[in-house]
């Protein structure tokens, strides 16, 4: 019976997609997916700006640095680094975010600053646990080092921004969350790192939905000022 049950929930989650396109008010449940830092550090300030234009929003964040399946409505929106390949979904390209190498102030100032990607070798950087992509950077710009290289490590990108914020060490995080935070400051800025794509994702039957219309809108404008710098 396996097959038809999936069938049976594939019927209903499109009868209910299309139900909830039929709407007519900017009104009711949005369900927002995002990784954790988007989440946590950018979506709360653009969530306040929907829900003062538009107060009979409902808006639900799911913080995940995992891909929601947005066929089974486990979000209306999301916001991706990477384009989905669905064909029931319709996926927007807003921008890249740049990321940038830096430290609190506090740090610097104990710590002096790296004037060339060598001198990183001297100071405390923070990484990853388990996922080795900032191996495999350090590897690109001539540096080879072990996991031990990383004094704190984390994969959780939350906490180690966090824990950078606190004088920790050195990390890699996004240059408009530097940006906004005046006890920030930024290093080497010929790193070459990668950028961060945002796709803007919703499925196709309920895109034109007042309240997802409302809020795609709403996200693609305070992204984009995000990514431009002109941060919010």
């Amino acid at each position: 019976f396996v097959a038809d049950i999936r069938a049976m929930r594939e019927a209903s989650d499109s009868i209910l997609r299309r139900a909830s396109g039929a709407e007519k008010q900017i009104r009711g449940t949005v369900r927002i997916t995002a990784s954790v830092m988007i989440s946590s550090l950018v979506l709360p300030r653009i969530v306040a700006r929907l829900r003062s234009d538009h107060p009979d929003l409902e808006i639900e964040i799911v913080a995940t640095d995992s891909v929601d399946n947005l066929l089974r409505r486990d979000a209306d929106i999301a916001l991706r680094m990477i384009k989905p390949t669905q064909v029931d979904l319709v996926a927007r390209h807003i921008g890249d975010i740049p990321l940038v190498a830096g430290a609190s102030r506090d740090y610097f100032a104990r710590r002096g600053k790296p004037l060339q990607a060598s001198d990183l070798l001297d100071h405390d950087v923070l990484g990853y646990d388990r996922d080795d992509a900032l191996q495999r950077g350090f590897t690109a710009f001539g540096l080879a080092i072990g996991r031990s290289f990383f004094k704190v490590r984390c994969d959780n990108h939350l906490v180690l921004w966090q824990a950078m914020k606190s004088g920790t060490g050195i990390g890699f995080g996004q240059k408009p969350l530097f940006d906004a935070d005046p006890e920030l400051e930024t290093v080497l800025p010929e790193l070459d790192l990668p950028v961060l794509p945002v796709w803007l994702t919703a499925h196709r039957d309920i895109r034109h939905a007042p309240r997802i219309r409302a809020v795609l809108e709403g996200l693609e404008t305070e992204l984009s000022a995000y990514m431009a710098g002109e941060w919010i």
